[in-house]
């Protein structure tokens, strides 16, 4: 019986043996864990700040 790579890679989170149920996780703790992370944009790509686009400025400003 062969073992497949799926079955070898932990779960990203926490490192425990992943669940098929909840791939690539190991339970829906560690899923919503992750999307927490996409949702606070915990999970970001390095680079210059990205262009606002028109109109967006004004949303900052506090002109009380």
């Amino acid at each position: 019986m062969t073992t497949s790579p799926e079955r070898l890679r932990p779960c990203p989170i926490c490192g425990k043996p992943r669940v098929p149920d909840f791939a690539p996780f190991c339970s829906p703790r560690c899923r919503d864990r992750d999307l927490l992370r996409w949702l606070d944009e915990g999970y970001t790509i390095p680079g210059p700040p990205a262009d606002r686009p028109d109109g967006d400025e004004d949303r900052d400003r506090d002109d009380t």
